[in-house]
């Protein structure tokens, strides 16, 4: 089996951070998948979370605050034999990179998108983020939160993503299962991933987690549009598992590229005419 752990490099988390629940989830998951690490890239953002191609052995992209989807879309697109797993927080994701965010949704690229969510940036020290609850007090809202809490599964089934869960980083075993269904899926894949902060969030506990959550059975129909947004607006009892799947062109099949010759772009010989041709057009 191809092992994706790199077990020499110091991690440098708070302890009881969520994110060594979540690192792990993730190693264990490709390394299950018997993924070669030279066909996995990591795409990370900024912030805690954005440290994760620091501590797996595999290719990395680590892009601008807010601006990681835009490199996974593009890596992917440049070559469709990758697994690209573009990695980062709520705050990266949602608030620097919304507009990213809803756009990649409409790409539909085949990536997994693993969204952290602890509620809260805690690596700048404890401000709230698009995702913290209402009332919730910090240094800097020190009246507690006022704006309405940013929900990414419902906004991504909205735009009829095709693949939305969420998993919780205090049940491994679980997390990987859904983790893994979301690496095979074909087209975007988000998963809400609930990573709690230690340090900056005592409102959003692991027990506050398992006491305000629950796994989806059999009776949810995930194909279900509908009854999948009407689950994910559910922000008091947080549904865990797969919430949203359809099956649709993903971008790499859209762009045309790829009709006639499957062959990566770096793969494929220059055709130095229709280079100069292009040049040309431009003087």
């Amino acid at each position: 089996m191809n092992t994706i752990f790199d077990k020499e490099t110091e991690i440098h988390w708070c302890p009881g951070c969520g994110n060594f629940s979540a690192l792990r989830i993730m190693k264990e998951s490709l390394t299950e998948l018997n993924l070669s690490p030279k066909n996995v890239v990591i795409v990370s953002g900024i912030g805690q979370a954005g440290k994760f191609p620091h501590f797996i052995r595999s290719n990395s992209y680590n892009g601008l605050h807010g601006r990681y989807l835009s490199a996974a879309l593009a890596i992917k697109a440049s070559n469709p034999n990758l697994h690209v797993i573009a990695v980062s927080g709520d705050g990266c994701t949602l608030s620097e990179g919304g507009n990213h965010f809803l756009h990649t949704i409409r790409y539909n690229p085949n990536i997994t998108n693993v969204l952290h969510n602890n509620q809260v940036y805690g690596l700048t020290k404890g401000q709230a983020s698009p995702t913290s609850n209402l009332g919730f007090k910090t240094k800097v809202q020190t009246f507690g939160v006022i704006n309405e809490p940013f929900n990414a599964p419902a906004i991504a089934i909205s735009l009829n993503a095709s693949f939305v869960a969420r998993a919780f980083v205090g049940d491994i075993n679980k997390s990987k299962e859904i983790l893994k269904q979301a690496i095979q899926h074909k087209g975007y894949a988000l998963i809400d991933l609930l990573c709690p902060c230690v340090s900056f969030n005592n409102l959003n506990t692991y027990r506050w987690y398992e006491e305000n959550s629950y796994y989806l059975n059999s009776s949810h129909n995930y194909r279900d549009r509908e009854q999948a947004l009407h689950v994910a607006l559910n922000l008091e009892n947080l549904a865990l598992g797969v919430i949203y799947q359809n099956d649709r062109p993903t971008y790499e099949e859209n762009i045309q590229i790829y009709d006639n010759d499957t062959r990566p772009l770096f793969e494929r010989d220059l055709d130095r005419k229709k280079l100069e041709k292009l040049v040309n057009s431009f003087r």
